[in-house]
């Protein structure tokens, strides 16, 4: 094997047992999704008329709508809590550590974004099966449509924390920037209702949902999981996160990032 292949299995495997030896991240991972799908759909069900719009062909009920946002909420708090360990490693001198390989910068974090996008793809399967048992049909091959979309979806919102892991110099403050970022960016989008149904109450959050990242990201998503192809959502999803990782890179260049604020 080659070294960027070593390094890719290693930060791939190292990633993979934390992850395992951290069962209650995997629990809460499902938690969150799932209070929204069986407590909160049933209150908004009546609220909440739902007009038939692509990729829907007939009358949706609003929980088979927000399973794909659900999908996207768990990309969007996997991909943060990943960034998470990031700045942890970078106290704890780990991080510090990988970055002095003779490996390109590049390919480190990129192996990183890897890592953190298979966890949650993980994490959405578990869900959607979860999902099925309690009623929510969707195609057959929906579920495989939809793993190009999440890995997509997983690197840009993957590649959005390592952007703000750049800027962050202590474990503290980080928490609360994921607070900052993750509700604005999950609320002001459609993973809960359709950006028609936002545009009744206001236009101006209408447009701020329409060119939200994570709206594409979960129309992707949702697209996908009804086996159809939504090209604005993977034009803008791409472009996103091309920037966010281009702005992560910036942020971890050595003559910029942490050495500088280190020395």
């Amino acid at each position: 094997m080659t070294p960027a292949l070593i390094a890719l299995r290693a930060i791939v495997l190292r990633e993979a047992l934390r992850f395992v030896r951290q069962r209650g991240r995997f629990i809460a991972a499902l938690v969150r999704p799932l209070v929204w799908l069986i407590v909160f759909a049933a209150g908004f069900r009546a609220a909440l008329g739902l007009s038939i719009t692509p990729p829907y062909q007939t009358y949706t009920t609003y929980e088979t709508y927000i399973v794909p946002g659900l999908c996207g909420m768990i990309v969007l708090f996997n991909g943060m809590q990943s960034s998470l360990s990031l700045v942890y490693d970078r106290e704890m001198g780990s991080m510090r550590l990988l970055l002095t390989s003779p490996l390109p910068r590049w390919w480190l974090l990129v192996c990183r974004l890897i890592a953190s996008t298979s966890i949650s793809i993980l994490q959405v399967y578990s869900f959607l099966a979860i999902a099925a048992i309690y009623g929510i049909t969707l195609p057959w091959q929906g579920y495989l449509y939809v793993l190009p979309a999440l890995a997509i979806a997983g690197v840009m919102l993957g590649a959005l924390g390592l952007a703000l892991s750049s800027l962050i110099k202590q474990l503290e403050n980080f928490a609360g920037v994921m607070n900052f970022v993750i509700f604005p960016m999950f609320f002001l989008s459609s993973a809960l209702y359709p950006l028609w149904k936002m545009a009744e109450s206001s236009e101006l959050l209408h447009d701020i949902c329409a060119v939200n990242p994570f709206t594409h990201a979960v129309e992707l998503i949702r697209f996908a999981l009804y086996a159809q192809f939504n090209a604005m959502a993977l034009v803008w999803t791409c472009l996103a996160g091309v920037i966010l990782l281009a702005l992560a890179l910036w942020g971890y260049d050595p003559a910029r990032g942490l050495v500088r604020r280190k020395g």
